[in-house]
């Protein structure tokens, strides 16, 4: 094979046939995805590069990629990433791969943060006296007295006649020629005091409906505003709990899609997946104190002083009852860790133990959110209803199934 001329292309059309022979369900998009990893070419790129020749390297790493394809390997774990959601994760045997249905799972989390955490509270606001609103008044009132006055004065002037000014004498003319220069001097006045009031309003910020100066007032208006109204709250930093984290890609989402508005505090009992899901941090850039990773059994690292002050708890937890473990695909069965896929007889049992764990972990009014088998929706609401909790809801996937229980903490507890 790595003595004859293999392009894009023949390597793509082979790659689909060989894979179709075995059984693959996607041929063709798993070759594409195996030659896009040997090659580092974006899948666009396959297509106007066909007649590229692969190099011996990239030969050598396709040949390899095809045979662990062939025997069932999941496609994450020979090119070593997927993408979720908005981020790119990195994969690796012995870590369970992020599936669809999860990002749904995020996109609840997303919106009960959004609605219940992060936007400011509706509050009652009340129109603010700004300081220059009687200087303003002022100022109209006072053009209005001399347009008053001019108008007398013309008036003045206009009924004088010839004939008057000759019987009256001088008197007379220096009436109307005082009139005339009043008329013209109260003119300038008013135009002086028209262009003062118009630079008045120039500087006034533009106001809104409550008549609030909005953004890009002065700093004298500014100055003012926050004299005359209490300063607004800090906006509040949200915390979530995220338990059987794997490859992280739950709490890098939240952490990446709301920078700067979530933290994420994250466990796992397997050593794999918290040096996994750690290295996806630092290749995002997330520091840890955006996202902290826990080698822990559960909760069990979470200090008593942080309990009762997450948000949210949220969990992946291992959910396929131990009855269909055994009729589960090839690839899912043969590749992928155990620990992370099987729940007990009915696929709850990790499921109970974060029931009981989330009032003492969540604060009132807190959110439970975990993705669950499809079959064991109906029965898991229903235990968070015997728990105390309230607006229990089941969320469907894409594909119309129920994946996903979530609910309400209202009564937290504290252990003595």
């Amino acid at each position: 094979m790595a003595n004859e001329i293999w392009t894009i292309k023949r390597c793509l059309e082979w790659t689909k046939e060989y894979l179709a022979e075995r059984g693959e369900e996607h041929p063709r998009l798993s070759a594409e995805w195996l030659l896009c990893a040997a090659t580092g070419l974006a899948r666009i790129d396959l297509y106007m590069r066909m007649d590229e020749t692969l190099n011996a390297a990239q030969l050598e790493t396709m040949h390899a990629a095809v045979v662990r394809r062939a025997k069932g390997e999941p496609l994450q774990y020979i090119t070593g990433s997927t993408q979720f959601r908005m981020i790119d994760v990195t994969c690796a045997p012995g870590v369970l791969i992020p599936r669809p249905e999860t990002e749904m799972l995020v996109e609840e989390v997303l919106n009960y943060l959004d609605a219940e955490v992060l936007s400011p509270e509706a509050a009652a606001r009340q129109r603010v006296e700004l300081p220059w609103n009687d200087e303003v008044e002022e100022a109209r009132k006072a053009e209005a007295a001399l347009a008053d006055e001019r108008a007398t004065a013309e008036r003045r002037a206009a009924n004088l006649t010839a004939a008057d000014e000759a019987a009256l004498g001088g008197d007379v003319l220096g009436s109307r020629a005082y009139a005339e220069e009043l008329a013209d001097r109260e003119a300038e006045e008013a135009a002086a005091q028209a262009a003062e009031a118009e630079a008045a309003e120039a500087a006034e910020p533009e106001l809104d409906e409550y008549g609030i100066a909005i953004e890009g007032a002065d700093q004298e208006t500014a100055s003012a505003q926050d004299a005359a109204s209490p300063a607004p709250a800090e906006p509040r930093i949200a915390r979530v709990l995220e338990v059987g984290c794997g490859t992280g890609c739950i709490s890098l989402s939240l952490a990446w899609e709301r920078r700067g508005h979530v933290t994420c505090t994250a466990t796992d009992i397997e050593p794999r997946a918290i040096d996994l899901a750690t290295k996806n941090r630092d290749a995002l850039g997330l520091t840890y104190d955006e996202v902290a990773f826990s080698l822990t059994n559960l909760v069990s690292s979470i200090p008593r002083e942080e309990w009762g002050t997450f948000d949210v708890l949220v969990s992946n937890p291992p959910y396929i009852p131990t009855d269909v473990m055994r009729s589960l695909p090839h690839e899912v069965k043969d590749f992928e860790p155990d620990l992370a896929l099987e729940g007990g007889a009915d696929g709850l049992d990790i499921f109970r133990r974060l029931l009981n764990a989330a009032p003492y972990m969540l604060r009132a009014g807190g959110l439970f959110a975990c993705e669950l088998y499809e079959g064991a929706l109906d029965a898991a609401a229903e235990l968070c209803r015997q728990a105390g909790l309230s607006d229990v809801r089941i969320v469907r996937d894409l594909t119309d199934r129920p994946r996903i229980v979530r609910a309400i903490v209202t009564e937290p507890k504290q252990r003595i």
